[in-house]
């Protein structure tokens, strides 16, 4: 944990948040693992979640409860008044971070720490009370490139520049209606989130396990089935991912993205999990399973499938899928 005070550094308005508010504590949690993230994108009938996605506990409560606990600590020892954030307004934890001493925004602009690598939660303590500033972290990605290089999307413009709207983590967790569908072939077997770039950071040879017991991977959400997470309906997906990070995404979006892979997969036995889907109420998997199936079906197979299912489609999206 380290203390920032000093409003020069600041790169989003504290007043717009809190007018009071005369420092910044930033806190970094590890969440770093025991396996390379990227040994999953070869195993193409399993879904990849990304390892931040994968405990049982969503981090935005485990680290809240954190925080919580220090700004209790920090009132009853010096006074003031605190604010908590973790994700939950418009705080700019990565600048926030690195002025703080924590790290530096890489070239794929997320935090890089000489100790943890690029594997860091973070989140903030906002407080009226003045305190001592750190020294700023100092950026040593020099000519390094490993993370642009990376990308399957190419979603980096240039270093330290990155374009969400072709970003697989963006696409997978945040966007909301169909993936573009020049993208989707890239996107692999990821089905919430990406880690790629953060996994080629050199820096993370100097990488730590973290030690959150409640931000440990869940041995089912390392390698699910594409199988398996196919047939969850509203229910069974709440209950599966009930405290967990993925959950947010909503039960439409997270099939939309496990047939992207189903497609992806080159597994004509996965065929029949996309052709059930194209019965689903939402329009959004029904047009993902059209796609699927093109992916999977001899052409002659998908024409006969489309001249059954497409005179009965209405939804405009979905009956350009079956068209494209």
């Amino acid at each position: 944990m380290h203390w920032l005070a000093e409003r020069a550094a600041w790169r989003s308005d504290p007043a717009a948040l809190w007018p009071q508010a005369r420092a910044v504590i930033m806190l970094g949690m590890n969440y770093g693992r025991d396996f390379d993230p990227r040994a999953i994108l070869d195993d193409k009938d399993h879904g990849a979640i990304s390892v931040y996605a994968q405990s049982d506990t969503d981090y935005h409560d485990v680290i809240k409860k954190r925080l919580k606990a220090i700004a209790r600590w920090l009132i009853a020892t010096a006074g003031g008044e605190v604010k908590v954030f973790v994700d939950t307004a418009p705080v700019m934890e990565k600048p926030l971070a690195q002025a703080a001493g924590l790290g530096w925004q890489g070239k794929h602009t997320n935090l890089v720490s000489r100790e943890f690598g690029s594997w860091l939660f973070l989140g903030a303590i906002f407080t009226t009370l003045d305190l001592p500033f750190d020294t700023p972290g100092e950026d040593t990605c020099g000519s390094c490139r490993a993370c642009l290089d990376s990308c399957p999307t190419d979603a980096f413009t240039a270093p330290y520049q990155l374009d969400a709207r072709r970003c697989i983590s963006y696409l997978t967790i945040e966007h909301q209606g169909p993936i573009p569908r020049d993208l989707r072939a890239r996107i692999g077997n990821r089905i919430y989130g990406c880690d790629d770039c953060l996994a080629a950071c050199p820096w993370n040879k100097f990488a730590k396990t973290g030690r959150e017991a409640k931000l440990a991977a869940r041995d089912t959400l390392r390698a699910p089935p594409l199988s398996e997470l196919a047939k969850l309906d509203d229910t069974a997906f709440r209950a599966m991912f009930a405290r967990t990070a993925i959950k947010r995404t909503g039960r439409d979006r997270f099939v939309r993205n496990v047939l992207i892979a189903i497609g992806n997969s080159g597994d004509r036995t996965l065929a029949a999990e996309a052709e059930s889907l194209l019965n689903d109420a939402s329009p959004l998997v029904r047009g993902a399973a059209v796609w699927a199936l093109s992916r999977l079906l001899s052409p002659d197979e998908f024409d006969a499938v489309r001249d059954i299912r497409l005179p009965r489609e209405l939804d405009v999206d979905v009956r350009t899928e079956w068209t494209a």
